[in-house]
């Protein structure tokens, strides 16, 4: 078997639903053991959210793949010291409750670093650990509105919208995988200490804003939405075919406009030297899109296609899944996984990403049943047969 790169790095997850678990599947797929810490009885959510394969669903099957499940009752003094003693042994800890929840749990950082110095935290939460809205829930639909990604999200005319996914807490958390990597590697090529990984769901959105802080304090510009049109990029935009289909059409760099403008049979623009460049394009905006809609919507979206690729313009259908699947790209990129599910069947999931030469990522196994590795984590910690059965049976585990 390939060796992975995250391989002999033990990570403890206490999370449930989203950002703090896809943290620890992006380090589970590659390598990394990650041990999720579930309430006895009902466990993630997630076990239970969206479309389900008998009791269970097929999100949890990919986003808790590679991981070993164990229950714990965190509202009992054994569960609290198990817990310790499997923090102590390890390299990352990740968590996701409110600020404050681990510290009363007795799992603070003061508490886990003296047990294990060269510990990392990650700490996921809707506003960080510190200021004045620490104590405040926070969930990615939240983070995305104050982080400013709702605000400029939408058309002009109407209220804001959201992206048909939990974006904010998928961007938090793969945040929280860069630092948690970044801490490890000052642990371990630096010689540094632990550290504190401190993310927050509203500033994991807000980094990703682009030029929005330097034009408002230099300009006071507001960005506001501008529907599929991006302002100040020129020409990118949606436009509609006439079999009703929607292209996508991305050609804002200088040499790109130019063989766009001649495939469509415009090339009064393309020799024009006032669009040679992005801000001269920007200017005529208006008429610019006006030429590639009135030359889509005169043809198909296949003819749009391939008179655009066999210019090499960068342009593309609106994919839904259905249309993934049937994408041979994706099938030679290892797009598509085959999950072997419990009971028999098997469900495809998308692959890993992103693609290392040498030590690549990959699934193992799909999501756990709950507490399906407790007993197997526990003797590993020098429990016998015994002990666990008496723990089972005071609801510790």
């Amino acid at each position: 078997m390939t060796s992975k790169a995250l391989d002999g790095v033990r990570v403890i997850e206490f999370g449930t639903l989203i950002a703090g678990p896809f943290c620890t599947r992006v380090l589970a797929e590659f390598g990394a053991e990650v041990i999720k810490i579930e309430t006895p009885g009902s466990g993630d959510p997630l076990r239970k959210w969206r479309k389900l394969h008998g009791d269970t669903s097929l999100w949890w099957y990919v986003q808790a793949r590679n991981k070993q499940s164990v229950t714990l009752n965190l509202k009992t003094p054994e569960g609290i010291d198990i817990a310790r003693r499997l923090i102590a042994g390890a390299d990352i800890v990740v968590e996701n409750f409110r600020p404050g929840v681990m510290e009363k749990l007795g799992l603070g950082w003061d508490v886990l670093s003296a047990d294990n110095p060269g510990l990392v935290m990650v700490r996921l939460s809707g506003f960080g650990q510190t200021g004045p809205y620490r104590d405040q829930p926070g969930f990615g639909t939240i983070a995305e509105s104050m982080g400013g990604m709702r605000y400029v999200t939408g058309y002009p005319d109407r209220p804001p919208v959201k992206a048909g996914i939990s974006i904010g807490d998928s961007i938090a958390a793969l945040w929280a995988a860069i630092g948690a990597l970044m801490a490890l590697r000052h642990r371990e090529v630096n010689g540094g200490a632990g550290q504190v990984v401190d993310v927050a769901l509203y500033e994991a959105v807000f980094a990703m804003m682009e030029s929005l802080v330097p034009e408002f304090d230099m300009f006071e510009y507001v960005r506001e939405r501008t529907g599929n049109v991006m302002p100040g990029i020129t020409p990118s935009n949606t436009h509609t075919a006439r079999d009703g289909k929607y292209v996508i059409i991305g050609a804002n760099g200088d040499a790109i406009f130019k063989r766009l403008m001649r495939a469509i049979d415009r090339t009064d623009l393309a020799d024009d030297p006032a669009l040679d460049d992005n801000a001269g394009r920007d200017a005529r905006a208006d008429a610019i899109y006006a030429a590639i809609d009135a030359w889509v919507s005169r043809h198909d979206a296949a003819t749009v296609l391939e008179r655009l690729k066999m210019a090499d313009v960068p342009v593309s259908s609106v994919y839904s899944v259905a249309d993934m699947f049937a994408d041979p790209q994706f099938v030679a990129r290892g797009m598509f996984e085959s999950l072997a599910l419990p009971g028999g069947g098997q469900v495809r999931a998308p692959g890993v990403v992103p693609k290392l030469g040498a030590t690549p990522g990959g699934t193992e196994w799909p999501g756990p049943a709950l507490g399906a590795h407790t007993g197997a984590v526990l003797a590993s910690l020098g429990m016998t047969d015994a002990q666990i059965v008496a723990l089972r049976d005071r609801g510790v585990i």
